[in-house]
């Protein structure tokens, strides 16, 4: 890979990317991040970066904006992600749309490839052991619906356009960056703040990526995977939610009472939540190096810089 697009640069998934792409011989990365946000600031300052500050429904012009033909096309931009994304159903709507513009521009910039990022969400409610990229899915909320939907129809105008498609269904990832509502970022601030963090029994099982192993991943598919495929990224090994909890207690403030039990399971809670990565593994090599404990010192870190 020489020249690279990266959509949602700003995020916690695309700053791995990026973080890992400068890792290697890649010789320009386009940022493409929305005008004047707050987060241009978390990109690394490398002269190989070029900033492209571009809404998301205005990716039919992105082409326009890049003057040189690129190879791999990494789309991570996905607006309104957070709390409220299954409330906004036209909101979810309009990323559909923004997909297959972010596709017609790659095929018009000559990408290879097109790599976007799905979600666990698009399977449902699954209580099974292990979810396979073949695993049965059925998305219940408007999210999951969108994410489901955006990477099926991108993956038929790829074929029209002659791209290859890797579709990526993300489980769960925790680092530098991390939305503030995730359990994770939730643990973590209240434990350095010395108070109780409330949970429910935290019985579910779940698998959990440090972002640095999520971007190195991204960027082993953009070198070494072709077609059209799907792959679910996780760290392929699932534990009590209970015991990431305490892990991160340990780690952060150890002896501090936390109160597992303390609210109860929402409805539609899902006890069983594993990526299946034989796929990933076999078409990438790509292994995870941080076990949670790892990822978690390198988060608080990275916390502590982020908010002084």
């Amino acid at each position: 890979m020489e020249n690279v697009v990266i959509t949602g640069a700003t995020s916690m998934i695309g700053i791995a990317i990026i973080e890992e792409c400068l890792k290697h011989d890649v010789k320009k990365i386009y940022a493409v991040a929305r005008p004047r946000s707050s987060r241009l600031g978390r990109l690394p300052a490398d002269k190989r970066i070029t900033i492209i500050e571009l809404d998301s429904c205005q990716y039919a012009n992105l082409a326009d904006r890049i003057s040189a033909p690129c190879d791999v096309f990494y789309h991570i931009a996905w607006s309104n992600s957070g709390t409220g994304r299954n409330q906004d159903v036209y909101g979810q709507a309009q990323n559909i749309l923004n997909t297959l513009n972010a596709l017609r521009a790659a095929k018009s910039l000559r990408c290879s490839k097109f790599i976007g990022a799905g979600s666990q969400a698009e399977y449902g409610r699954l209580d099974i052991e292990k979810i396979a990229p073949d695993s049965p899915a059925s998305p219940v909320q408007p999210y999951g619906i969108a994410k489901y939907a955006a990477g099926k129809l991108a993956a038929e105008e790829a074929k029209q356009c002659n791209i290859d498609f890797l579709w990526v269904r993300i489980f769960s990832v925790y680092g530098k960056y991390d939305k503030p509502s995730t359990m994770v970022s939730y643990a973590l601030r209240e434990m350095r703040k010395g108070r109780r963090a409330s949970f429910t029994a935290a019985e579910q099982r779940w698998d959990y990526l440090y972002s640095a192993d999520a971007g190195r991943a991204f960027y082993l598919i953009g070198e070494k995977s072709v077609g059209n495929k799907l792959y679910c990224l996780g760290s392929g090994k699932a534990k009590p939610l209970r015991e990431y909890i305490y892990t991160i207690r340990d780690i952060v403030n150890p002896g501090l009472a936390i109160g597992i039990g303390d609210i109860p399971y929402p409805d539609g809670t899902v006890m069983n939540l594993c990526a299946d990565i034989s796929l990933l593994q076999k078409d990438t090599g790509w292994e995870p190096k941080y076990d949670f404990g790892d990822g978690i010192r390198e988060y608080a870190g990275c916390y502590e810089k982020e908010r002084g």
